[in-house]
């Protein structure tokens, strides 16, 4: 590893020192717990352009290709910028309570990955906030873009994407200005006929402070609901929904839009105030919204067109070139 990459975390100790200049001290570094891991695990920060302590303004700047570290979480961008403060303990060490990632932002998760252009991570709250082009949440089986940002927060595992958001599994997707996407993890599962064996007691255990993952996992992460809110549009390869507002149980496929609905299948069409769609089986039940006091109850229309009305043949007049009478 080149000299000016070298930037280490000290595993054992939990301890972040700059190993490029080594009279400097050492500041304990806690937090970063994009993917959920253990608080006493240390941050890695490495770059190859180096890093620059600012002792007054408290912060670290790793510039190029810089990359901080913590479990399994990775945090890429062509500049990081990690804030931190006197911890609550004793001993004069420091913890970073936010870090700012700025130029090719990519964000390794243990189940998902989120790149964009800038992004802001609050350590306490465990929240970040990633902006920019060109934004992407991918997880094992769903994609979510988005124009404006995208927000994760880790402790309720929820991803809000705003601005022409889309989620997109198989193919089925839905639209709306602001997607509250509902994350939820699956185990893998043992292979068929060959149970697992129980680790050996020796590898049972390891040190508090291991930079390595507290234990294997096979968990993947999806989405298991979807809330949708603005300018809503639900579809498949058959059926397009739209509506003011949208739920949709990805477990289920079970997609309830609300407020001005209308339901295609090609030329055909339905409007009312609420709707379900069974998005695996290809069913779509339109129905009433409750009346109001003192008003009649909304209906629910159909436009159905026959398939020979829908393309209707064309016949050129008399006269015009290809037009007339055909000939036997």
């Amino acid at each position: 590893m080149r000299a000016d990459r070298l930037v280490r975390a000290i595993a054992l100790t939990g301890v972040v020192c700059v190993c490029r200049w080594p009279d400097l001290p050492c500041a304990a570094a806690q937090g970063l717990s994009l993917g959920s891991v253990s608080e006493d695990r240390p941050i890695e920060i490495s770059a190859d352009a180096g890093i620059e302590w600012q002792q007054d303004e408290k912060v670290y700047i790793a510039r190029g290709n810089a990359m901080a570290k913590r479990g399994a979480t990775e945090v890429h961008a062509d500049t990081l910028t990690a804030h931190y403060r006197p911890s609550k303990g004793t001993g004069g060490d420091t913890e970073i309570y936010r870090l700012d990632a700025d130029g090719h932002v990519t964000i390794k998760g243990e189940r998902q990955t989120v790149v964009g252009d800038q992004a802001v991570y609050d350590v306490d709250q465990q929240i970040g906030i990633v902006t920019g082009k060109a934004l992407k949440m991918t997880t094992a089986t769903d994609v979510v873009t988005a124009r404006d940002s995208l927000e994760w927060y880790d402790q309720k595992q929820i991803a809000v994407a705003r601005g022409d958001a889309v989620a997109v599994r198989d193919v089925k997707r839905i639209r709306a200005d602001v997607l509250t996407a509902h994350m939820t993890k699956d185990k893998g599962q043992p292979a068929a006929g060959k149970p697992e064996k129980a680790a050996p007691v020796a590898a049972q255990a390891k040190p508090r402070n291991s930079a390595m993952p507290l234990a294997a996992t096979d968990e993947s992460s999806r989405i298991s609901r979807v809330d949708a809110q603005g300018n809503v549009l639900v579809s498949t390869e058959t059926d397009v929904g739209r509506g003011d507002y949208g739920v949709y149980n990805a477990d289920s496929g079970i997609a309830t839009l609300l407020g001005n609905v209308t339901v295609t299948r090609g030329p055909n069409t339905i409007r009312g105030q609420y709707a379900v769609m069974d998005l695996n089986n290809n069913i779509s039940r339109m129905m009433a919204a409750p009346a109001t006091p003192g008003t009649a109850p909304a209906r629910v229309e159909g436009l159905f067109v026959r398939q020979d009305q829908a393309v209707a043949p064309t016949v050129a007049p008399a006269g015009a070139p290809g037009g007339g009478t055909p000939k036997p």
